[in-house]
């Protein structure tokens, strides 16, 4: 059995004139990744390894539940295929995950975040907001056999 915990950044600042990879979080991006979390936090979940998309709206969502989680530093990744947002790259990285992590969570970036729970989930989602976090379960023991797994749990900012 495997299990993805996949984040889309929090909510980003359009200000400025810097390069998409460069916008930072809003300030209600930062709320979220005070709260969310949190709230992830209660659910007992240890993932084994966090990757996240260098870009600096994701960076800091995962950087911001890696603190919260205390989750240690040296099991945290980023992965430049993750600055994705068609989701043929996000599902290439998972695919290419090693068969010891158990429990994968991965920072990413719409329409890529949206498209995967989609595909790869039992439960349709318009579309996976800012700091949303969703989870799905896989009947496999490898992760080059990803195949139609089980939506889990949703956890979205505005139901907290």
């Amino acid at each position: 059995m495997k299990k993805v915990v996949i984040v889309r950044h929090a909510k980003s600042s359009w200000e400025g004139h810097l390069k998409d990879f460069d916008r930072p979080l809003n300030s209600r991006g930062l709320e979220d990744i005070e709260r969310m979390p949190e709230h992830f936090k209660e659910l007992g979940i240890i993932p084994d390894i966090i990757v996240s998309s260098p870009a600096n709206r994701a960076q800091t969502t995962a950087k911001g539940f890696v603190k919260a989680l205390n989750f240690p530093k040296t099991k945290f990744f980023l992965e430049g295929n993750l600055y994705d947002f068609y989701g043929d790259e996000l599902l290439k990285v998972i695919k290419k995950t090693p068969d010891t992590v158990t429990t994968l969570m991965l920072f990413g970036h719409n329409y890529a975040v949206t498209n995967f729970v989609n595909s790869y989930g039992s439960l349709s989602i318009d579309n996976v907001p800012t700091c949303g976090l969703v989870i799905l379960d896989f009947d496999i023991n490898t992760w080059s056999d990803l195949s139609k797994g089980k939506t889990v749990l949703t956890l979205f900012p505005k139901n907290m």
